[in-house]
This record gives C-alpha cells, structure tokens and sequence, in this order.
C-alpha cells in the first residue's frame, strides 16, 4: 500500500469520524446524567439543514455552525423538558425528535433546495481543509491529521478536555453522580433537575455541531436524509465506548475507516455491488458493537448509568 493511498483512507477516515465523534460525545454526556436521548438523528438532520440554511444566507459559515448550535440545544431543550419536568417516557420523547426533525429537515431541504434533493452547497460558505504550518510535514501523519477543517480541529481539543472535566473535575463527579445516584447526590446538595437540564442541552448542541459538520465540512451541500443513519451509529457507539469519552474515538474512526475502504474500492471499480459497500460501516459497526458489548458483559465492566432513563422527582426520595 501506498503511501498516497494511506494518506487518503486516513483523511476519509477521520473527516468521516468527526461528526460521528460529535454526536457520540453529546449523547454521552446526556446518558451520563440518566437521560436518555434516541433523538440524536434528528438532531442532527436538523443541524445539517440549520447549518446549511443559515450559512448559505448569511455568507458565514461560522454563523450557520452557530445557528446549528443553538438548533440542537433547543431540541435537546424540549426532550429535557418532557423527561425532566413532564417526566414523560423518554424512548418515546426521543423517537418523536427523531420523526420531527428529521421530517422537518426534509421539508425545509425542499423549500431550499432544487427539487429538494441537494442544494448549491459547494458555492457557498464551508468550513475547507487547512494544513496546519509544521505539523502538516509530518509524514503520513502530518497530511492525514493536520491537513482537515477546523471543526475537527476543535474536536481534537475538545476530547481531552471533556474526558478530564467528566473524570477530574468536582462538577464531573456531580454529573456521573446524577447519573448514577440521584438520590444520593441529591442527599448531597447536587441539583439534580437542573443537571439534567444543562447536560441534555449541551449534548444537544454537540449534535448540531455534528449535523453542521456534515453539511459545511464533510459533504459540503444539503441531500435529503443527509445523516444516513449516523444519529443510531451514535447511540451505539455510546455502548461500545462503554460511556467513556475516549474510547468513543476507536468506534468513530472504526466507522470512518470503513467508510473510507468501501468509498476507494468504489473508485477502484470493485465488481461488489455498491449498495453492499454502502451497508459495510453500518454492518461492520454492529459486529464490534455485538462483540464488545458480550465481552465487557462477560467481564462485568459494561459501564451503563445506573438511573439511564428512570425519570427522578425529589418528593419521592425514601
């Protein structure tokens, strides 16, 4: 192999990981409080269309990101509202996020868009691969890791610092804490409500990060169900890491690399038939997903949150 060959499936591979490492990280940070969000895909479809929308009318890519942002904390807003104050179910708040914003993406793809299938994306504002002085010359790595767009950039620095704020912090404890015991850390002053609130949103707002990724750095331009399924890759990636921030990088880029190999062999004008390739990241996902899981099943470190999903009000405390 190559070394232009290496090179290419790297950059595939990590431009590919990166808004599929955006919304893996929100979910985490939401499950980790108890909530759990099954709204991640339409999420971000509704970030992709937000970011898209925005930026190609305002001339700014950065403001598209920004309206992205401030779309998935809204949405993220209304499933902490039914799961928090209306204590509604939350599989079924977040399957009805899901309906809604991925339906309504697609509507405001068509208002936008000709034909509503894709939209002048490459014309407009995007966020461009820029190689980075120095660390840009660093064979094979150099290109691949230090030649992609800034939202991965940012990526590369947010990572260790939500793993050291989730595991080194006072207010990460606070946040497991709720996650695991909300009776104990309620005994113990945390406002549980409030926590639950803050972390849902801001794993909502990572999910419009990762939907605006899709439409301004990786794909550059608006399709109709432009996420294919990356918001339920997501949510299994969250198990695969086992709810932990840095380990959710292996199943990103597992995904990313795979999605790379099926797009060359592709362009190599391989006789597999192209809907099989397109189903290999998705397939290949599952396998280590069924896998892993059986293993830390077996070894008895599957890391779930204790109180994932079960709705807490203070007047019941015992």
């Amino acid at each position: 192999m190559t070394e232009a060959l290496i090179v290419s499936i790297l950059i595939i591979t990590i431009r590919a990981g990166t808004s599929l490492l955006y919304a893996t990280l929100g979910e985490i940070y939401t499950e980790r409080v108890g909530i759990l969000n099954l709204g991640v895909e339409g999420i971000m479809m509704m970030g992709a269309a937000t970011a898209f929308a925005v930026s190609y009318h305002s001339g700014s890519a950065w403001i598209g990101l920004l309206g992205a942002v401030l779309v998935g904390g809204l949405l993220a807003l209304i499933h902490a509202f039914l799961s928090n104050t209306m204590r509604a179910d939350q599989v079924v708040s977040g399957l009805a996020l899901t309906i809604f914003g991925t339906g309504l993406a697609s509507f405001m793809g068509q208002r936008l868009g000709p034909g509503g299938t894709t939209m002048v994306g490459l014309q407009g504002p995007k966020f461009v691969r820029t190689p980075l002085p120095l660390l840009s010359d660093i064979p094979i790595l150099g290109p691949s890791f230090f030649n992609q767009d800034v939202l991965t950039y940012g990526l590369y620095l947010l990572l260790p610092l939500l793993w050291f704020f989730l595991y080194r912090t006072q207010p990460g404890l606070h946040l497991r804490a709720v996650g695991e015991k909300p009776l104990a850390a309620d005994a113990m002053g945390v406002p549980v409500i409030r926590t639950r609130y803050i972390y849902t949103i801001f794993g909502g707002m990572l999910m419009g990060v990762a939907g605006a990724h899709l439409s301004l750095g990786y794909l550059q331009g608006w399709a109709d169900n432009i996420t294919g399924g990356r918001g339920w890759i997501a949510i299994a990636l969250v198990i695969f890491a086992t709810w932990d921030p840095l380990r959710a990088v292996i199943g990103a880029m597992l995904f990313g690399g795979i999605n790379a190999i099926q797009f060359r062999m592709q362009a190599a004008g391989t006789t597999i038939p192209a809907p099989f390739l397109n189903m290999m990241p998705y397939i290949f996902t599952i396998v280590v997903l069924v896998i892993i899981t059986w293993w830390e099943a077996i070894s008895k470190r599957l890391g779930a949150p204790a109180a994932l999903g079960l709705p807490y009000a203070r007047e019941e405390k015992h």
